[in-house]
């Protein structure tokens, strides 16, 4: 073997490393030089510096703040400009995340699959209803009813509680739940339909912030969850959707939820059951209850006398309710509400003589009376109204039957009337004006009245050349 030859074994095959090998494998200080010469070309005042780098001009200079500061300049910009904004990038897509607090759910796979509460971790309102649902697919039919919408096919007459079959299994209602608790602790208002006790529990235990909650298809057990939230404050209940689904919500349900939810401020009672008994526990548990509405109740008969135990109630409001309570009960057993101030009624059934006199006398105390769209409203309806002496606001809207001697006939006595509105109301004539209501209207401070819709659209055609008998565009040869 000649002295050139080395073996594999030969230390002088290992030579040793060089300089620019260590500098190139470890790029890491490079990067901090490179970084450092930017920032003081940037901090230069002389404009004939130049940088190292040609085109740093083109390099995305919000990568030098941070994610706070940078999270501060993106929420003081207006809605509109928010969406737009998180299409720049990677990292502007996550902080636009951060600052949406209200969300609605159209699809479930997206809550249960967590990407719903990586995507948004703050959220603070989320609306599950629509996403509870599950819709026939290439369906060209569209199904609404006020807070829903949903796809349906063409077979749903024979089945006249649609959503029924397509609501999401309770369970997978829960898993969903359980998911969003963990996510979003902070969470503060929730809407959501099929839920089970168990789920509502999770979501109690998980979000003690949460201050307002709507149940759809809600049941005495469901409530039993609901309870278990202590620092509920606006809650609405519906049970029962005629031509959507069916659930019971009686007294044993009201009187769980007024034992729970001592907090409670607003109250809705939409399609539910009960009686004397549940209204009762619900004024005797609930002290702070402020405003109560009842949708479309199914309750027995005397149930009105049990507002009387709601003390410190301010507002009652009756929405299409096709009775109000056909048998109130002897007048000595009625009561009133002392601290109520507001009494809206809408689209409600007023023919029954007992129930529109046992409902004025309950709210006897009330400061403002509004009336839309009732039927029944006559002058003998609403001369029961006569004993609410404090009213100071009247608002009669769509009342038909009401004529101008009804309403001076109650109005008269009231002393402390300081606002009038009468909007069509056919009825209420303007001829029949008396002068004692004439002197009445001069003492209000505000007066709307357009009684007759055709007297309003007649008004709103002055000098635009129509509604003459299209004399304008037909003329006799």
């Amino acid at each position: 073997m000649s002295a050139l030859e080395e073996s594999p074994d030969s230390p002088l095959k290992k030579r040793p490393p060089r300089w620019s090998d260590i500098w190139l494998k470890n790029t890491k200080p490079l990067k901090h030089v490179v970084f450092a010469m930017q920032l003081q070309s940037l901090a230069s005042k002389d404009p004939k510096s130049q940088t190292l780098i040609p085109h740093f001009a083109n390099i995305d200079r919000t990568l030098l703040l941070s994610d706070e500061l940078l999270l501060k300049i993106l929420s003081k910009l207006p809605l509109s400009q928010r969406n737009p904004n998180s299409l720049v990038c990677k990292r502007w897509l996550n902080l636009q995340g951060r600052l949406v607090r209200s969300l609605k759910i159209l699809d479930w796979n997206f809550l249960v699959s967590s990407r719903l509460v990586t995507r948004f971790p703050n959220l603070a309102h989320v609306d599950l209803l629509n996403g509870c649902l599950f819709s026939p697919r290439n369906s060209e039919i569209l199904l609404t009813h006020r807070v829903v919408s949903t796809q349906t096919s063409s077979g749903f007459c024979s089945n006249w509680d649609l959503l029924e079959e397509n609501l999401l299994p309770v369970e997978v209602v829960d898993r969903g739940l359980q998911v969003l608790a963990n996510g979003c602790p902070n969470l503060r208002r929730l809407v959501v339909i099929n839920a089970s006790e168990l789920g509502l529990l999770t979501l109690a235990e998980e979000c003690l912030t949460l201050q307002q909650l709507e149940l759809h298809k809600c049941n005495d057990n469901v409530l039993r969850g609901i309870a278990a939230c202590g620092n509920l404050q606006i809650l609405k209940l519906v049970g029962t959707v005629d031509g959507l689904y069916s659930s019971l919500v009686s007294d044993v349900g009201l009187t769980i939820l007024a034992q729970g939810c001592k907090r409670l401020v607003k109250l809705e009672l939409s399609g539910c059951e009960g009686s004397f008994d549940g209204i009762k526990a619900i004024g005797q548990c609930c002290l702070m209850l402020e405003e109560l509405s009842i949708c479309d109740h199914r309750m027995e008969d005397g149930w009105l006398a049990a507002l009387y135990y709601c003390e410190n109630l301010k507002t009652l409001k009756l929405l299409s309710c096709k009775r109000i309570d056909w048998n109130p009960g002897p007048d000595e057993y009625l009561g009133f509400c002392p601290a109520l101030e507001r009494l809206h009624l809408q689209k409600c059934q007023l023919r029954n003589k007992k129930s529109v006199r046992a409902l004025f006398r309950v709210c006897e105390t009330v400061r403002e009376v509004v009336v839309v769209d009732c039927w029944g409203l006559d002058n003998d309806m609403f001369s029961f109204a006569s004993v609410c002496r404090r009213v100071k606001f009247l608002s009669l809207q769509g009342c038909s039957l009401l004529t101008t001697e009804g309403l001076e006939a109650a109005i008269l006595s009231w002393q402390d009337l300081e606002t009038l509105i009468v909007v069509s109301c056919k009825n209420i004539k303007e001829s029949g004006i008396s002068p004692a209501l004439a002197t009445l209207f001069c003492k209000l401070k505000e007066l709307r009245w357009r009684p007759e819709a055709k007297s309003l659209f007649s008004s709103s055609l002055v000098g635009s050349g129509m509604g003459k008998r299209g004399g304008k565009f037909f003329k006799r040869s």
